[in-house]
């Protein structure tokens, strides 16, 4: 049964609510409707599940108004569409912005459902009704499966008859070599023994050929060993043609290349920091303090250029029929308004706007989810007056993604650091992700911006899988001179970080970056030490570390991620992804889209974007200038 239908506006003023189904419900769904799905640009979707129940909502987005249906999840209600369309016809006539309550809208409820269950009533009832009957055999056919055929059919006179020896002798369209229909050749070694059986040689007479299969093998030979083609053995005559061995030609090899003898001979190929016998580093004076200013701290200057071109192109995608309205009316139109956006006016600019994102690194499915979301937003709204369609779903598209991009909770690390400094322990940061994306690499950038805030760090080598993994982060923390714990090889990841936690709490550092491995987000083993590790040390924060060249890739990364730790989870407080760093951001130019596709089905916020080699190439996500790339 329906369990609760609320009208509320956009601002989130409830103007009436069905106070005959009374039920109270559990957990707040309305509230994750809105947070985890209208908020977030999922307006497009169909239903939203919440524990136990579904939830289906519409918009009439010239009014400003919300209809939401709440009911069992475990049920399947006909009805419930159908309800909120005549809801939402009904109410919008006696809709009034300066009216508060609608007390008297009960009545009106009571008699749109009983029409909409008898509705879905009659509609359930003539399915039935029109089911087809399955199975249907005609009169004297008989549908034959198995190894004989896929859909053939034997007519009693192609039945099998007796041969008078108490044996079943196939007649028909199998004695004559050819098969009436998707016949498929028959087990060689099973005709044979029927054959012997019979008393009968093996001839063409009782064996049955698919002789299209044939003269494609003849056509196309069969392939011998040592190179040589095998040609088909003929059945029909029963005789084998001889192995015509062809040898392939032979490569042309390469010639030895002569080196100059002349030439002076690389005498070292080595070319890192060189290191002393007792261990310390000869050039101490090319730390990496001396490189200047992290990028995180400088504000970047987005240009104001104008974007009348790329409505231009918007426009210029529209249907044609469109373009033929002529000058006047196309100018009266602007002037005066449209009385409604209507889906098929909406649809030549979104069709555009989601190829243009897709060719931006956008996930096909996240653009489409977008463009249905904006769709639902600007159907049945008005356009104003002297605005183009093109430009009214480029403000809403540009609208949705400043709201995804734009992070739902505080970023500030160094908040959080002086917070848990308050509270003397130290600020725990796990670094996960697939294999070769840059872990390593900027957490060492990460550990450089701490220490230009004067916050003592520590790193902990918790990457005990890959070979060199523990010698790569010892390096950046000798450049860097920041201390480093670590147990070499084939140790426990969760125990070496636990470790590091109580050894920083002894020596009163400020932030521990736990360096881990790369896994792929199917590799089960990985994933399990992974989830050990986050549930044994509770990390403050768990950052996933992504390629910004990824498209469609990005959305498996990060759900299979967050699904991998969410099931393997021992605790009842489950922990999923909290942050991205996107590396790479330097090498792709305009394709920016991996950024939306990896926010938009997390959930969790870009805090950090690596953009060159140095220490100092980390930087914070500019939302306007990545909207500004994405439109552009």
């Amino acid at each position: 049964m329906l369990e609760q239908l609320l009208i509320f506006t956009r601002g989130g003023l409830i103007l009436w609510t069905c106070k005959e189904i009374g039920n109270a419900l559990k957990g707040s769904p309305i509230d994750a409707l809105i947070r985890s799905c209208l908020l977030e640009e999922r307006s497009g979707d169909v239903s939203f599940n919440h524990e136990a129940y579904t939830l289906k909502w519409t918009f009439h987005n010239d009014l400003g108004l919300v209809f939401v249906a709440v009911y069992q999840r475990i049920l399947n209600l006909l009805y419930v569409d159908d309800l909120l369309s005549m809801v939402k016809e009904s109410f919008s006539e006696i809709y009034d912005p300066k009216r508060v309550t609608y007390d008297d809208f009960g009545e009106t409820f009571r008699q749109l459902r009983k029409e909409a269950e008898a509705r879905a009533e009659e509609l359930k009832k003539t399915k039935q009704i029109g089911k087809p009957v399955s199975s249907v055999k005609k009169q004297g056919q008989v549908t034959k499966t198995g190894l004989e055929g896929g859909n053939r059919k034997i007519s009693e006179n192609g039945s099998k008859k007796d041969d008078g020896d108490g044996n079943k002798a196939k007649v028909g369209g199998l004695t004559n070599g050819h098969s009436n229909g998707n016949h498929k050749m028959e087990d060689d070694d099973d005709s044979q023994e029927g054959d012997l059986a019979n008393g009968k040689e093996n001839t063409t007479d009782n064996v049955g050929v698919d002789l299209s299969k044939l003269q494609k093998l003849r056509s196309k030979g069969v392939r011998g060993r040592g190179g040589g083609v095998r040609k088909a053995d003929s059945i029909g005559n029963n005789k084998v043609s001889k192995v015509a061995a062809v040898e392939p030609a032979k490569k042309a090899t390469k010639k030895n290349r002569v080196w100059d003898d002349a030439a002076p001979k690389q005498a070292k190929l080595d070319f890192t920091d060189s290191v002393g016998e007792n261990g310390d580093n000869d050039h101490v004076d090319i730390v990496a303090a001396d490189q200047g200013e992290s990028m995180m701290d400088k504000e970047e200057i987005l240009s104001s250029d104008s974007e009348s071109e790329d409505d231009d192109e918007l426009q210029s995608d529209e249907k044609p029929e469109a373009k033929k309205k002529g000058w006047f009316s196309s100018v009266f139109q602007s002037i005066t308004g449209k009385a409604n956006l209507e889906r098929t006016d909406l649809e030549p600019a979104l069709k555009a706007l989601k190829e243009r994102l897709m060719t931006k690194n956008v996930a096909e499915e996240i653009a489409g989810k977008l463009c249905e979301s904006v769709e639902a937003s600007l159907e049945g709204k008005k356009l104003a007056s002297f605005t183009r369609i093109s430009s009214t779903v480029q403000g809403a598209m540009e609208d949705a993604l400043v709201r995804i991009l734009t992070p739902r909770r505080s970023i500030d690390i160094m908040r959080d650091v002086h917070a848990a400094k308050d509270q003397r322990r130290p600020y725990v940061v796990v670094f996960v992700g697939v294999n070769g994306v840059g872990k390593s690499t900027n957490l060492a950038k990460v550990a450089y911006w701490l220490q230009q805030h004067k916050v003592s760090v520590m790193m902990a080598a918790c990457d005990t899988f890959r070979s060199g993994a523990v010698e790569q982060l010892r390096t950046h923390a000798r450049r860097l001179q920041i201390p480093i714990f670590e147990k070499g090889y084939e140790k426990d990841p969760a125990v070496v970080a636990k470790e590091a936690i109580q050894e920083a709490t002894r020596n009163g550092s400020d932030v521990v970056l736990v360096d881990t491995a790369g896994r792929m987000q199917d590799n089960e083993p990985l994933m399990r030490a992974l989830s050990k590790l986050i549930n044994l040390n509770s990390p403050d924060l768990v950052l996933f570390v992504g390629e910004a060249l990824v498209g469609n890739d990005a959305v498996d990364q990060l759900s299979k991620f967050n699904q991998k730790l969410s099931d393997l989870s021992t605790s009842g407080n489950t922990r999923l992804i909290d942050g991205i760093l996107l590396t790479k951001f330097d090498t792709i130019d305009d394709k920016v889209g991996a950024a939306l596709s990896m926010v938009y089905i997390s959930g969790a916020p870009v805090m950090f974007v690596g953009c060159g080699q140095s220490y100092t190439d980390l930087k914070k996500l500019n939302v306007k200038a990545i909207v500004k790339t994405l439109l552009k």
